[in-house]
């Protein structure tokens, strides 16, 4: 079987169209329907009785199990007719899952050792049976726990310089990229989420936001701060209108899996045409939020300086790497894309132009990332779907007044961008925000 089968788009509006109806599977379901699948069942080994499956849901949405037999093992991932963390009072449609297969499908090309191997996609029970990742943790529990991974910078640089260019009009024709519009264009329920988690709740009473009462001077500034508001307002257009690359939609350090020698970007169910800047930003918004947290989350003292030193490195080895090898990889790609086609930029002195425009366009993923890495920040401290990175930290106060120093850097990005005109300059302005405190108007 091909890593990532061509039955993976989506084929039906809904749940149940198929032969068998949707059901959500418990472990006994699952492996009856694992048991049925030649390939799968040749690679667990032995016999369904002699399986073993295990409820490792640890994200918002989702059903996951790991389901191991005398050969080996394979990961299943279920798409639930309703958010996982909120059950019945927060219904939501199932199909997500045909995006995250579509979007695994779409990228494999590009990022193929970065992404876990799809085994099979059943479309009628919106079911992805996938690589099992082992002995990989997800990337935000092992920076909590204090370890280094040396690759991931790296890694992820190349993930995403990797699917920004391909299938942007700088490598595609547009016909391209209008078929991926037209199909993840559909993906509108966890687009909504992403528009009202990221951009509209954490800005406004929302009954989704979670406040501590510490942080409440600050969530309540956002709220009455036109600048930041309008700031924001010009990145909820952008991603709205801004179809320059597939996207994963949800790259933080919870969608990543990693050893010290391995990554594997997982999750891409919020998949989207859009800036490329959002991905870059994700990511680097969740390796921010882990500086900021890191000196009040359990541990010795003596490994918070170290810890965050990595942090810092972190954030600039991926700006850095990110931005050679998209010159590398769109300097190889352009001359196939509409965007810039061969036709204009042949010769010698259009090829020196073609590389400026090259390096306009990164700029500009810059500029747009520094905004979503601010607006993420602020959505992960008083919106909806909070980190383990704040909530590990015991003390209500404590973990406040660490949330409240990521708050007054994000805003510092939005309303003073100017300030930071590369990501070295972002990285070395954060120990400044450890100065700021509960008051938001009292922020050095």
């Amino acid at each position: 079987m091909n890593r990532h089968s061509p039955s993976f788009a989506p084929q039906r509006p809904v749940p149940g169209g198929g032969p068998r109806p949707y059901r959500v599977l418990d472990a006994a379901g699952l492996v009856e329907v694992l048991a049925a699948l030649p390939d799968v069942r040749a690679r667990l080994g032995g016999k369904p009785e002699d399986w073993r499956a295990r409820d490792v849901a640890d994200g918002n949405l989702n059903a996951v199990y790991l389901i191991d037999g005398p050969a080996g093992g394979v990961c299943a991932k279920q798409g639930l007719p309703y958010v996982r963390v909120a059950k019945d009072t927060w219904p939501l449609d199932a199909n997500r899952t045909r995006f995250e297969a579509a979007y695994a499908q779409r990228v494999a090309p590009f990022v193929d050792r970065l992404a876990p191997a799809i085994h099979h996609f059943d479309p009628d029970l919106l079911l992805i049976v996938m690589e099992k990742l082992e002995p990989h943790v997800i990337l935000r529990k092992g920076l909590i726990a204090g370890r280094r991974y040396p690759r991931v910078a790296a890694d992820v640089a190349e993930y995403v310089a990797q699917a920004s260019v391909n299938t942007s009009d700088l490598a595609q024709p547009f016909e391209t990229r209008a078929a991926d519009l037209a199909l993840f264009s559909q993906n509108l329920a966890l687009q909504r989420i992403s528009t009202d988690l990221i951009f509209l709740d954490p800005y406004a009473a929302s009954d989704r936001n979670r406040v501590s009462p510490p942080l409440e001077p600050w969530a309540a500034a956002l709220r009455r701060d036109v600048e930041v508001k309008s700031a924001v307002a010009q990145l909820r257009l952008a991603y709205l209108t801004k179809a320059q690359s597939l996207l994963h939609g949800d790259l933080h350090s919870g969608s990543i899996m990693v050893t010290p020698e391995e990554t594997k970007v997982i999750d891409g169910e919020f998949a989207w045409v859009g800036p490329s800047g959002f991905d870059v930003g994700n990511f680097l918004a969740h390796l921010v939020v882990a500086w900021f947290a890191k000196p009040r989350q359990p541990g010795p003292a003596e490994a918070v300086a170290p810890g965050r030193a990595a942090l810092e490195q972190d954030i600039v080895d991926f700006w850095r790497i990110f931005s050679r090898r998209f010159l590398e990889i769109a300097a190889e790609a352009t001359p196939k894309g509409d965007g810039l086609p061969e036709s204009h930029f042949g010769d010698a002195i259009g090829a020196a132009r073609r590389a400026e425009l090259i390096a306009a366009y990164l700029d500009d993923i810059r500029r747009d990332a520094i905004g979503f890495l601010a607006a993420k920040v602020i959505r992960r401290v008083v919106g909806f779907a909070q980190v383990a990175d704040f909530l590990v930290i015991g003390d209500v106060e404590q973990r406040a007044l660490a949330q409240a120093r990521s708050l007054a850097f994000a805003r510092s990005l939005l309303v003073e961008p100017e300030r930071y005109r590369d990501v070295a300059a972002l990285a070395a302005a954060l120990p400044k925000f450890d100065r700021a405190g509960l008051d938001p108007e009292a922020v050095p």
